[in-house]
């Protein structure tokens, strides 16, 4: 079956432990479609909401892609990694204080707002042409400029420690890794992403979403079911 007039918008909760681009492949060969693009990377540890743009849907990428994320995460204070989540390279242990609640509050409301974020090695921002985490392959640390990033929202959810959940509403081009590193900073004993779930993105949420079994599973005419045409997502961004 060929489905390649396909045009769209399909919203898969990604797996852990694959990159955004094997979801596309995967979407790919489940319709047999090659003008499939997604929106807004999300680590291999991460999971949750991406958005998949197929056909014409291609068009409102950078659109789909500008708009504010919700995160749930959990971070663990103490270690430090290369990567600043859990996949990195151990760089430093630190004891953990017995922080109190207002301690907490305090490290993480000194990144709310506007702020600057300085984008980690391990990411795919180009330095010359070449992505960061080619050169952190190589052992290379070079100069980066901050970005400026904005954080709309925040809620601690739960403490044991070493581990804290939190939430957290953020602008295009945040890196929830380098939030949890930030903060572990400001708690004096360093920290990394554990584990990270997009839970929303602009007006999209999980609740109509597509899980990557499915899409290898289903008969391709139930996964073009599921596919939100344009004029839908035009309904619901409210454009």
């Amino acid at each position: 079956m060929n489905l390649t007039s396909l045009d769209g918008v399909l919203l898969v909760d990604k797996a852990p432990g694959m990159t955004s681009h094997d979801v596309v492949a995967i979407v790919r060969r489940a319709l047999n479609t090659k003008k499939v693009g997604h929106c807004g990377t999300l680590d291999p540890l991460a999971t949750g909401l991406l958005i998949i743009v197929l056909g014409r849907g291609t068009k409102i990428q950078d659109l789909l892609m500008a708009e504010d994320k919700e995160y749930a995460g959990t971070m663990t204070l103490g270690i430090t990694t290369d990567s600043q989540d859990a996949d990195g390279k151990l760089v430093e242990t630190k004891p953990v204080p017995d922080l109190s609640r207002e301690q907490l509050d305090s490290a993480f409301a000194k990144f709310h707002g506007d702020f600057y974020q300085m984008p980690p090695m391990v990411s795919a921002i180009k330095k010359d042409g070449v992505p960061l985490y080619k050169l952190a392959r190589q052992g290379k640390v070079v100069e980066r400029d901050p970005r400026f990033v904005h954080v709309y929202a925040h809620e601690i959810k739960d403490v044991r420690l070493p581990e804290i959940d939190f939430r957290v509403v953020c602008s295009k081009g945040f890196y929830v890794r380098t939030y949890a590193f930030d903060i572990g900073n400001e708690l004096g004993c360093g920290a990394h992403l554990k584990s990270l779930r997009r839970t929303k993105s602009g007006k999209f949420t999980l609740e109509h979403s597509v899980t990557v079994e499915e899409i290898k599973t289903l008969d391709p005419r139930d996964i073009e079911s599921r596919i939100l045409s344009l004029p839908t997502v035009s309904r619901m961004r409210g454009a």
